[in-house]
């Protein structure tokens, strides 16, 4: 009997020393404060504008050891902001982004095609005004450490896509303002 407790002691210590070299997925809160949304056009042919949401929310879950990935982000679409209120108020109306009706707009990612230990690209489903489009992003900057400040670990990235505004239902002007949209999202997420 004192064999079989100590072989059964000697088992669980082992287990237990093993389970850090299998890493679980980890779930990533995204910082409101440092991720926002960008989106970029044509404009008439004279510039390209930019501007971008201040409201983003969401999940990153990441698993480093099985180099799998999966992102959900909302935007709060009435946080539009040009830098001007009453064009932000015109990209809320009906003919962009119908914010009234639609107040978010939501990715889901689909699957992550990581390059090593990165990911670099992100392919999902992006819903605007109702409307859901496959997309992907391509992910420009990846990091993965602690956080200086917070001491969690923590992801930072970069992506971006091309889009359509008409295949949302938000063309009006086109093909005189832009059609073709440049999204792009800085990222930081805290690991929870």
């Amino acid at each position: 009997m004192n064999l079989v407790t100590r072989l059964s002691a000697t088992l669980v210590l082992a287990a237990g020393m093993a389970a850090p070299a299998f890493a679980a997925p980890a779930t990533y809160v995204i910082d409101p404060t440092h991720t926002y949304v960008r989106f970029s056009y044509d404009h008439l042919g004279l510039s390209t504008q930019l501007s971008r949401f201040d409201q983003t929310s969401g999940t990153v879950v990441f698993d480093k050891a099985a180099k799998t990935a999966k992102v959900d982000v909302v935007v709060d679409t009435k946080s539009v902001d040009t830098g001007y209120a009453t064009f932000n108020e015109h990209l809320q109306s009906a003919d962009f982004l119908d914010t009234a009706q639609f107040p978010t707009a939501t990715f889901k990612s689909t699957k992550i095609v990581f390059q090593g230990d990165k990911p670099a690209s992100i392919e999902g489903d992006l819903t605007i005004k109702g409307v859901t489009r496959p997309v992907s992003l391509k992910v420009t900057h990846f990091v993965n450490k602690e956080h200086p400040m917070k001491k969690k670990d923590a992801i930072g990235a970069d992506a971006s896509t091309v889009i359509k505004r008409s295949d949302f239902n938000a063309g009006k002007y086109a093909p005189n303002v832009g059609d073709e949209v440049t999204l792009s999202i800085a990222l930081e997420a805290v690991q929870q």
